[in-house]
């Protein structure tokens, strides 16, 4: 091994630790859920993507169950090659139906959706306008492509600022195209984007827009279909992403728009070009989920229910849950030390709540997220609350 590189990369390590930003995982050893076990230890978990309690669904465990006797466990081949099995097709065919589109493309997540889109649609002569507080697989994208975007050439406009947005536009109208991306819900805040206007000034200034709805997916909308529903905005938005592994439970992520934009995707979207094929159970499974979600209004509501309880009796105990509409919830804390040590005085308290810190945020702007689930009891939130103002109250002596 070569020693120069050990010894940067430990060296690295060391000034993590020393800015206090130093990560290590905890290991599931049950069933997402409410309450889970990690490294040992049973806790309230705060930190999960599983929005509707999915994820260990009956009706989704039987399902990929059945795609392994009728399909095996592999697909064995990229998609365009030869991977592509009919769970494949009827999983994209129900997406598009729900998403009111013509057409959806999956990829292997949402990652690689952004990844796979954003390059594929945009040249040297186009130009790219996000918001500030977009998630990092959007800004990976957009590095990834040959458009103008650079927050110092003035591409970027500060968080859900319309007028900044504006301005932008009325710069930009020399190139080619003018793409607008942002997130759905802000992953980090848990706010929601001005998405009507964003379509309006994109109609105005003639540009097209893409959303990346990984946390509305499942949330917001008619059965969780996302903000183009929640805002009524249908055949307004050309692009949009949702991710299968959050609110639906189990992995992948898609892109949902034209018929045409996913011939393009197909033969231009690199990480689906050069991706394997999920497992035929994963498509089988997210067909179910799609089915309940569908269905079954009463895992959205219980959501609703848990995260409208949630935000107002941590308010209501003094926290800062820095104007958060959905169900992230933030509790701010300011520096990355106080909120690592919160972290782990929570866990001592059997709740685990993940501080978020630089780089995922800025410097100075740290947290514990929160995430209230379906999969929660009123008595699972009503101990985490407890147990955050005891923490509260032991840190600020």
């Amino acid at each position: 091994m070569n020693g120069t590189l050990q010894k940067w990369l430990g060296d690295q390590i060391e000034q993590l630790k020393a800015e206090n930003l130093y990560k290590v995982p905890k290991i599931l050893e049950t069933p997402a859920g409410g309450r889970v076990r990690m490294n040992g230890k049973e806790v309230i978990n705060l930190s999960s993507n599983n929005y509707l309690g999915l994820a260990n669904h009956p009706k989704v465990r039987q399902a990929a169950e059945a795609a392994i006797e009728k399909w095996g466990v592999g697909a064995g081949a990229v998609r365009w090659i030869g991977g592509t099995m009919s769970v494949h097709e009827e999983l994209e065919e129900r997406l598009a139906k729900f998403k009111h589109v013509e057409a959806v493309l999956v990829f292997t997540s949402g990652f690689t959706a952004n990844a796979g889109t954003i390059p594929a649609v945009v040249t040297d002569k186009d130009v790219i306008i996000s918001d500030e507080l977009n998630h990092a697989s959007i800004i990976d994208g957009v590095r990834l492509s040959a458009a103008k975007y650079k927050k110092s050439e003035g591409f970027v406009y500060s968080h859900k600022d319309m007028e900044g947005l504006e301005k932008i536009l009325k710069g930009a109208q020399s190139f080619q195209k003018r793409m607008i991306i942002t997130d759905g819900v802000f992953s980090m805040d848990g706010d929601i984007a001005p998405l009507p206007e964003i379509v309006r000034l994109a109609e105005q200034y003639n540009a097209f827009v893409m959303v990346d709805d990984a946390h509305a997916s499942g949330v917001l909308g008619k059965n969780g279909a996302g903000t183009t529903s929640h805002f009524n905005l249908y055949g307004r938005v050309d692009i949009q992403l949702g991710t299968l592994s959050k609110a639906l439970g189990v992995v992948g992520g898609y892109i949902a728009g034209s018929a045409v934009l996913k011939d393009w995707l197909i033969n231009r979207g690199r990480p689906y070009l050069f991706s394997t094929a999920h497992p035929p159970m994963v498509a089988a499974a997210l067909i179910a989920a799609l089915d309940i979600m569908e269905t079954d209004p009463e895992p959205m509501r219980r959501l609703w229910e848990n995260t409208r309880w949630w935000k107002s009796a941590l308010q209501e105990a003094g926290f800062d849950t820095m104007g958060s509409e959905t169900p992230i919830t933030p509790v701010y804390v300011g520096d990355e030390k106080a909120a690592q040590e919160m972290e782990r005085a929570l866990w001592d308290e059997g709740v685990y709540a993940l501080s978020i810190v630089y780089p995922t945020v800025a410097k100075g702007k740290a947290r514990i997220r929160t995430m209230p689930s379906a999969a929660h009891s009123h008595e699972d939130l009503e101990a985490a609350l407890a147990a955050f103002e005891r923490v509260r109250d032991r840190l600020a002596r």
